[in-house]
């Protein structure tokens, strides 16, 4: 009994080790703290929207007909759109939606490829070979085409959106956590669970899919920026959020007719778009260079 304990008490330090170096790896990147601080204020506007927004009411579209295409000025920071919003309260409630959009395109993406990769790199065979076949069938069409074919299919809305941008992701996990699982299961730990008698779905779920779990959170980390883009794009295209929802694609599709006249509509919410994304990305790299080991080795952290 003490034994275990003294052992449970080891690993629990060990993994607290490795938290603490990881942290140190982050602090050490300036671009890493940068992009947080980007990200933070992203979140801030996401959850205190209400609160931040100086024209709430433009998150409902109720129109100010006397305010419509006003410049940028002390009373609307970021001007007014066609209906006379305030710009800069879009954005705000924007930033809501479009992180709730990429979070929820990414978790789903995860969900469904992080299990079937650890499937198919454990068991080989046909069910190897049935689930890679069908990941090389997805990945033969564009996933940004592919994704406006179901997104069409399924017809425009917010939820649609993200569940066609999430189908046409979901085999770059499978093919990453196959990877990986696939050199697991001739570790010795592996063997060794086999010899005491664990079923191989315990040794998938509980040995081995943890310890892919590296990759696909840098991963999913960088692709939560592609995902707010491809939201947007699918938004843009008149396939996502409709109006007068404040969503940042949908937001550039309504100014892209005033560019010259009203530059502010579109220019704001892509420069929201460009500097998330642009953050997740330098933070998906920065987790990369902590978790990897062998980048460790080479900064001789």
């Amino acid at each position: 009994m003490e034994a275990q304990v003294s052992e449970d008490r080891e690993k629990l330090e060990a993994r607290f080790r490795e938290i603490r170096l990881t942290f140190r790896i982050l602090r050490k990147n300036p671009l890493t703290i940068l992009s947080l601080i980007v990200l933070l204020l992203v979140f801030v506007f996401a959850v205190f929207a209400p609160l931040l927004a100086p024209y709430p009411d433009a998150n409902l579209g109720i129109p100010h007909m006397e305010d419509r295409y006003k410049p940028p000025s002390f009373m609307h920071l970021f001007g007014t759109d066609y209906l006379g919003r305030d710009i800069f309260s879009l954005v705000i409630f924007g930033a809501r939606i479009s992180l709730s959009a990429g979070f929820t395109i990414v978790i789903l993406a995860v969900a469904i490829g992080w299990p079937l990769g650890v499937i198919a790199g454990y068991s080989h065979g046909k069910i190897d070979d049935f689930i890679m076949r069908a990941c090389d069938m997805f990945l033969s069409f564009p996933s940004l085409v592919l994704a406006i074919v179901i997104a069409f299919v399924l017809g425009p809305s917010l939820i649609n959106s993200m569940i066609a941008i999430s189908v046409s992701w979901w085999p770059w996990y499978t093919r990453l956590a196959r990877a990986d699982a696939a050199s697991l299961r001739e570790r010795a730990f592996v063997e060794a669970s086999k010899a005491i008698g664990l079923s191989d779905r315990t040794i998938m779920f509980r040995h081995i899919l943890p310890n892919t779990m590296a990759p696909i959170i840098v991963q999913s980390t960088m692709d939560l920026g592609t995902a707010i883009i491809a939201e947007a794009g699918l938004s843009f295209l008149g396939l996502g959020a409709q109006p007068p929802t404040p969503e940042w694609g949908l937001m550039i599709s309504a100014g892209r007719a005033v560019a010259f006249s009203a530059w502010w509509l579109a220019t704001f919410p892509g420069i929201f778009i460009f500097l998330t994304a642009m953050a997740f990305n330098l933070l998906g790299d920065g987790l990369r260079e902590a978790l990897d080991p062998r980048l460790r080795r080479i900064r001789g952290d």
